[in-house]
């Protein structure tokens, strides 16, 4: 977070009320999960259960050039497998011309001395720690040394797979025409994340050969090794990729509404969605991390309570999260009671949350910073939002109308031109990054008044994107 300053609003945001299916509703041209039933993922059951290589399945006949058999390039080809498989079946529903899917395939190590280095894509391999779809010769490679084991690591196998399905996503771009050389980065990317999060609904769906993913803590590592591949200083002239925030939202579109989502996936449909929101650190001392205090919590309960107005503001206490309180449970490090309307926090605990490691991983399994602390801090006020309104408070509709109404109030930290009575405190560049992988990390911020959420952070950060694109209506409607 930061000071409020002047910045240039990139769209409007255009909202269609009717439902375009039985289960969806449209917000800006794309589809956002309304649940009948709250546990349910766009649509799908929330499942359990393993994640990765499907037992027993026959290994892959492919070959790559350059690999070594080993464990990282069996994986690899068995993705490409599944992928393949499903865009031969998918692409004639959505596009013109002739499915050529990549012929040729290559593997490498990051880790390999010059010496050994090869080349793909006419660069060499040496230090190349990436994995990359080359339309000079419609191939895609990876490197096994680093980025595969890295990725394995940090969010299991299917970050793996999730890899190499965007990659995909870029062959697909480029057999069905659909940028040419004027679109810029940020739409190729976005586009590719959809096409990738198409394909992982078939994963989930349990259509895939070698594959299995579930809707719980499956799909959330997923979603958490898009997050940390991200632009994470959004003012970079190669910052090409797009934020979490903001690669996520293509996942997800891509996950709903399938590749049909995907195509209408261009530099208006990305501006829009940006919605005015801070798109670099330019004039921010801080570069986006505002220190946890008592002073700036009481900064930022002014600003909700002028923002989000309800008929009785709660009482801040900022003495500790455990209050006395007959109808609710503390939720460490911050705890609202309808009985007495009061939100406690602990300053302390709810700082160490907002900081940021000094070691931070290249490939982080979770964004920390200040937003990750304050959006709870938010959360629990939208809660008072809920007990004022007559809402019931707990249960997983409380929790992701908690999400949903925190990212309202997270667009409106945005906005320049709100009133002088909603304070200076503002959203930073980076700060929706923060709360989305809080979201998947833990979902404190779309839990009910009993510290309870839903366990798919599919869904938590579905309804979070839903409020900062929305209104509090949106959140009303999907919630009700």
């Amino acid at each position: 977070m930061g000071k409020r300053r002047v910045i240039a609003a990139l769209g409007v945001l255009a909202i269609v009320a009717g439902a375009t299916s039985g289960c969806v509703r449209t917000i800006d041209g794309h589809g956002v999960s309304v649940y009948d039933n709250a546990f349910q993922v766009a649509g799908l059951p929330t499942t359990g259960g393993p994640s990765g290589p499907r037992p027993g399945a026959p290994a892959s006949t492919r070959t790559a050039v350059g690999g070594d058999g080993g464990e990282f390039d069996a994986t690899a080809l068995n993705a490409i497998d599944d992928i393949e498989a499903y865009w031969r079946d998918e692409y004639h529903t959505e596009f013109d011309g002739t499915f050529a899917p990549p012929a040729t395939f290559y593997s490498w190590n990051a880790r390999a001395p010059r010496v050994d280095e090869t080349q793909f894509c006419g660069a060499t391999t040496n230090h190349l720690v990436n994995a990359a779809y080359c339309r000079n010769d419609n191939s895609i490679g990876w490197d096994r040394g680093l980025l595969m084991p890295m990725m394995k690591t940090s969010f299991g196998p299917m970050a793996e797979v999730m890899v190499l399905a965007h990659e995909y996503g870029h062959a697909i771009q480029s057999m069905a025409h659909l940028v040419g050389p004027n679109d810029p980065m940020i739409v190729r990317e976005q586009q590719a994340d959809c096409f990738a999060g198409a394909f992982m609904r078939y994963v989930a769906e349990d259509k895939a050969a070698h594959f299995v993913l579930n809707t719980s803590d499956g799909l959330n590592s997923v979603l958490a090794a898009t997050v940390s591949i991200r632009d994470n200083n959004p003012g970079d002239v190669e910052a090409v990729h797009g934020s979490a925030f903001e690669r996520v939202s293509g996942v997800q579109i891509g996950f709903t509404d399938g590749p049909a989502g995907c195509k209408k996936i261009d530099l208006a449909d990305v501006n829009r969605r940006r919605h005015g929101l801070p798109q670099s650190f330019d004039g921010d001392q801080q570069h986006g991390q505002l220190a946890v205090t008592r002073r700036t919590l009481t900064e930022l309960s002014r600003a909700l309570t002028a923002l989000m107005p309800i008929p009785a503001a709660p009482v801040f206490d900022y003495s500790g999260a455990q209050l006395p309180c007959a109808d609710g449970k503390g939720t460490e490090p911050v705890s609202y009671c309808p009985t007495s309307n009061t939100i406690g926090t602990d300053v302390p605990a709810l700082a160490q949350r907002g900081q940021v490691p000094a070691d931070q991983d290249e490939f982080p399994a979770r964004i920390d910073g200040d937003y990750n602390a304050y959006v709870v801090f938010v959360s629990r006020y939208t809660l008072a939002v809920q007990h004022a309104a007559g809402q019931e408070l707990t249960g997983a509709k409380a929790g992701l109308r908690a999400a949903c109404l925190s990212g309202v109030i997270s667009a409106k930290l945005a906005d320049p031109t709100r009133t002088a009575a909603a304070g200076d405190i503002a959203l930073s560049a980076d700060d929706l990054d923060k709360a989305v992988s809080g979201l998947l990390a833990d979902g404190l911020a779309a839990s009910d008044i009993q510290g309870n959420t839903v366990p798919s952070g599919f869904s938590r950060v579905d309804a979070f994107r839903a409020g900062v694109l929305g209104t509090e209506q949106t959140c009303e409607s999907r919630y009700a």
